[in-house]
């Protein structure tokens, strides 16, 4: 047996011992540095961190640092600091490294989308705003548009309906830059214009184009700014697959604070007494509070499926969006499905294609709100927000034989609210595709060719049913059921060269082409009355008894355009844009189809200047000036043409179809076109730390479209009004956009995002400069007119009889009267014409809906895996039209507990509320006008970023965890259920286009309070 020698042990024991010191200390090696900017100055808290590990550490005052390294020989370290690029330097076994950061350019070197290509930020000479994916991702929304509000200077969002699902959404850049034609503007997506915007989750940028230089490549349909989508794409690399879902919870954000069944009895017995009954009111069995019984707990749940990746060959994104959401009101609520795919094939080393694709499909189920009162239901029966404040609430939801109740006991005879919501049936269904072709080619170095092809088709049916359960609402005709369908598809094919050149310290970039888009839009209606069951709903119009005419109709829009723009860098100073457009529509009048729209702007990099550049608190100075003219289709197809309208004649006894001239034509009908002058300044402080830009703009539209109703009444027209050109508004305005990077160190971070718009906008010229007046309460309110379009004044301001006070009786205060029959306690109007009396002739301008300035406040706050982000938004000024409380100061309805309490009574003579039933019969008056003024905590949340560490067990890339909260706090004195208020449907048509109609507040569907929980996953 062989024996072992200790010694040899030891030996071997004695040599891994050393060998494994040596090691030890090779690994943990100490690197020591400095770290300076360009101009060799120390950076004070750079962070110096060990990639792929904790370890970090920050320089002093004088730039040192020093940090321990594991395996110096394959180790890296990572050096940030706010302002400057990111550095990674391997350590390659070094014991000092010193770094020289550069000043990150890349907030200014990123490329900005402008229309028909591309421009970096440091050289737009127009009034571009960019939102990231980050912000319009910050919370849920349906449609992306939502997500800008507050984003973004000099651009106002509003919902049209408040928290509606499926409500369609406002936007407005600068303004109101017409009167009758629609503000909003154009929409484009991966290049094609007029297209549905998809969802937030799947935007990788949006461009808000401006002024006239940004948006005049846009020619006839720029006036009202642009708002440029750009989806995301796939990159090189792995397969990256990538799941979002949120979960919502949503209550009403405000309730009114109504009367209850005894107050109500006492409320109705006083106002008898006023009226001289001294019959006490009959008080009804229940205590029902409308409120409550319509209003629920709504949710919203998102969930998004994404992958992608890619090649040098070739690249593709797909996704596919869920969206339902439950309203806050019973029986609304909207879902929809979209899909969204983008492929990117690089085919060699010239030729590159790619195609776009997008679908949705979406179900809303909606409640009757905003009613006019008119369609066959008086008195605004149909309304279910506004009857929830109206109804008298001593009565039940149920009569003793199970029917509803329908016995209203003061005012209109309606069905209840909560009948309403529950039976009737409004469900829209709406399907969109969008595909769009590209080939991109690149003819010599430096020329490059593009075509794309796309086509869109949106379909939309709506159908409501009122069974013959609505005792009031539908039981008179048995039951009565519409259905419409309408569907548009759009064809664009556009076909530009780019050519880029570099002349001495120039650049030079030429775009020139040509575009075809033809849009034809079909639709149709029935309905009918008088049904056999209520059971089919509005799916079996072949069983109503009675079939009311049914109509269709079809339209065809072509426009033609070709286009150019050159864009001039010199010396990466001086900087020359020039754009021109030429449009040519069928809509428009035979001597007038075509039109130019031509831009200019310079810009000048001061801070590249070599007086500058020494100066090191600029990083960047940049001056902007622009001037163009920009279009706004502001018609219709076939309005410029002689039109004939149908009509029911008798012949022989029997109705037959017959036709009469409607409006006569108007061969040069063009245009309205807006002459737009922009100046700017980008400013960026102390190596971009703070970045600012100022805008100022000056917007005259001209040629505004109005109706001259100078026709004589004998030349036989049903409509006596003939489009013309002669209107004029003007807007101007100051935008300033700021951000701060306030602190930036190894654990923390805090950046603020603030941007506010002063707009003023102006009626420079009218039809013979008369006023115009329009109505924009519901039909059975006791005016109608209630807006005024008056040269000199701003847009839609409010027109009625002067409130000033209550009339305590005994002799009038001068210069004031009552209504006809006033006795003290009544209300006091000041007698403009001073006629003794309150006529008609009274009514002058008491309130401006246009706010003097809107605002978005963020702040951003990260510390180590957790980030907090607080986002204000507001609205200082624009007057809100309270129609509500007219309604419910009239007497012949429940009102709030103020106005009772407030009212005046002999005994109680020191108010400024009028007697409960006086004589002022829904008046239109200054009482009803109040501030609209607001602030409110839009969106609040709380994110955690699941470390690396415990994500590899599960093979995540990234973790993402967070809370929020949207419309949490609202700070204002308006006394309705929301300052963001939007009743677009007085005056028996829809409003929500034109600008004349804003700021009145009535039955609307209310704003949501919502708290949200989302995840992130990666893989």
């Amino acid at each position: 047996m062989q024996k072992t020698n200790p010694n040899k042990f030891l030996n071997i024991s004695t040599f891994l011992s050393c060998m494994l010191f040596a090691m030890f200390t090779y690994a943990q090696t100490t690197v020591t540095g400095k770290v300076v900017d360009e101009q060799t100055e120390p950076l004070l808290g750079v962070t110096v961190l060990i990639k792929g590990s904790s370890g970090a550490t920050t320089t002093d005052i004088d730039g040192n640092y020093s940090i321990s390294v594991a395996n110096p020989d394959s180790a890296t370290i990572i050096y940030s600091y706010v302002g400057y690029a990111t550095m990674e330097v391997p350590v390659n076994n070094q014991s000092v490294i010193n770094v020289t950061l550069k000043e990150d350019l890349a907030l200014l070197d990123q490329i900005v989308v402008v229309g028909y290509g591309g421009v970096k930020k440091s050289d737009i000479t127009g009034s571009v705003s960019s939102v990231s994916s980050k912000e319009l991702s910050a919370f849920p929304v349906l449609d992306a548009a939502q997500a800008l509000q507050g984003r973004a200077a000099g651009v106002v969002v509003q919902s049209n309906n408040g928290g509606e699902p499926g409500a369609p959404i406002s936007i407005q850049i600068r303004g109101n830059t017409s009167i009758n034609a629609s503000s909003a503007p154009l929409i484009v997506v991966d290049g094609f214009m007029g297209a549905t915007m998809p969802q937030a989750s799947d935007i990788e940028s949006m461009e808000i184009l401006k002024d006239a230089s940004a948006t005049a490549i846009y020619g006839s349909r720029g006036s009202n700014g642009v708002v440029l989508v750009t989806t995301k794409k796939g990159r090189n690399g792995k397969l990256v697959v990538e799941y979002n879902t949120n979960y919502s919870i949503q209550n009403t954000a405000n309730e009114l604070d109504l009367l209850n069944a005894d107050q109500f009895a006492a409320y109705q017995t006083q106002i008898r007494a006023n009226n001289g009954n001294t019959t006490a009111y009959p008080q009804g069995p229940a205590n029902t509070d409308w409120q409550d019984l319509i209003y629920t707990t709504g949710s919203t749940k998102t969930h998004q499926f994404s992958f992608s990746g890619g090649s040098d060959k070739i690249n593709f994104y797909a996704s596919a969006n869920y969206f339902d959401q439950e309203g806050i009101v019973i029986n609304s609520d909207f879902e929809r499905i979209t899909f969204l795919s983008n492929v990117d094939a690089q085919v060699n080393d010239k030729l590159k294609l790619g195609l776009n694709l997008f679908g949705s499909l979406g179900t809303k189920n909606g409640i009757s709100t905003q009613s006019t009162g008119l369609g066959g239901i008086g008195g605004g029966g149909d309304d279910v927000i506004s009857l929830a404040m109206r109804y008298a609430p001593d009565q039940p939801v149920f009569n003793d034989d199970g029917t509803y109740n329908s016995g209203n006991t003061v005012g209109d005879l309606v069905d209840n609210p909560f009948a309403i919501a529950s039976e009737r049936i409004d469900e829209t269904k709406e399907d969109n595709f969008r595909g769009n072709f590209y080939a991109n080619y690149e003819i010599i170095n430096g020329l490059e060719f593009k075509t794309t092809l796309g086509l869109s088709s949106e379909t939309l049916k709506r159908g409501t049913f009122s069974p013959s359960i609505l005792e009031v609402t539908a039981g008179a005709v048995n039951g009565r059921a519409a259905i419409t369908n309408a569907r548009e598809r759009s064809i664009l094919n556009e076909n530009y060269l780019t050519y880029k050149r570099d002349i001495g310290k120039g650049k030079l970039t030429l775009l020139g082409g040509i575009s075809y888009q033809k849009t034809t839009t079909e639709a149709f209606s029935a309905a009918g009355n008088d049904f056999l069951s209520d059971s089919f709903s509005f799916y079996n119009l072949g069983s109503a008894n009675i079939l009311l005419p049914a109509s269709s109709a079809k339209s065809v829009t072509e426009i033609q355009s070709q286009f150019g723009r050159a864009n001039f860098d010199w010396d990466d100073k001086y900087l020359f844009t020039a754009t021109v457009r030429r449009d040519g529509a069928s809509n428009f009048a035979k001597n007038e189809k075509y039109a130019i729209f031509p831009s200019a702007a310079i810009g000048w990099k001061v801070s590249n200047e070599d007086f500058l550049k020494d100066v090191n608190a600029i990083s960047n100075l940049k001056l902007r000036a622009s001037y163009g003219v920009t279009g706004n289709p502001s018609i219709a197809a076939y309005q410029s043409l002689a039109e004939y309208a149908s009509l029911y004649a008798s012949s022989n006894g029997e109705t037959v179809s017959a036709a009469t001239p409607d409006q006569p034509a108007n061969p040069d009908l063009k245009w309205e076109s807006s002459y737009q002058t922009n100046l700017g300044l980008d400013l960026g402080l102390l190596k971009n730390r703070f970045i600012l830009s100022l805008d100022y703009y000056n917007i005259d539209t001209k040629d505004i479209i109005l109706p001259n109703n100078g026709i004589p009444e004998y030349f036989g027209y049903l409509n006596d009004g003939i489009l013309t050109n002669l209107g004029e508004v003007n807007n101007k305005g100051f935008e300033l956009a700021l951000t701060s990077r306030n602190i930036n160190n190894e654990n923390f971070s805090w950046t603020t995002n603030f941007n506010i718009s002063f707009n003023k906008n102006k009626v420079v010229a009218l039809i013979n400069d008369a006023d115009v007046f329009a109505d924009g309460t519901p039909s059975y309110f006791s005016h109608d007119q209630s807006t005024i379009l008056r040269v000199g004044e701003e847009v839609g301001l409010f027109w009625g009889y002067d409130y000033a006070g209550v009339y305590q009786g005994g002799a009038l205060p001068a210069g004031t009267a009552t209504l006809a029959g006033g006795v003290a306690g009544d209300p006091l109007f000041r007698d403009i014409d001073n006629s003794g009396d309150i006529t008609e002739d009274d009514r002058t301008t008491i309130g401006n809906p246009n706010p003097d300035y809107t605002f978005g406040f963020t702040n951003n706050f990260s510390y180590k895996d957790f980030d907090l982000s607080i986002f204000f938004q507001g609205s200082q000024g624009g007057d809100i039209f309270n129609l509500t409380n007219v309604q419910l100061a009239n007497g012949d309805a429940n009102t709030t507990v103020d106005n009772f309490n407030n009212a005046w009574t002999p005994t109680n003579t020191n108010t400024n509320v009028p007697r409960v039933g006086n004589n002022s019969n829904r008046e239109i008056s200054s009482r009803f006008v109040e501030d609209g003024s607001y602030i409110r905590l839009k969106n609040v949340a709380l994110g955690y970023n699941v470390p690396s560490e415990l994500l590899s067990k599960f093979r995540l890339e990234r973790l993402r965890l967070s809370v929020s909260a949207q419309n949490l706090l609202t700070i204002t004195d308006y006394s309705g259920l929301d300052p963001e208020a939007s009743y677009f449907g007085g005056g028996s048509v829809n409003n929500a286009k034109r600008n004349t109609i804003r700021g009145f507040d009535f039955g609307n569907y209310p704003t949501s309070r919502t708290v949200t929980f989302s995840l992130n996953a990666t893989f």
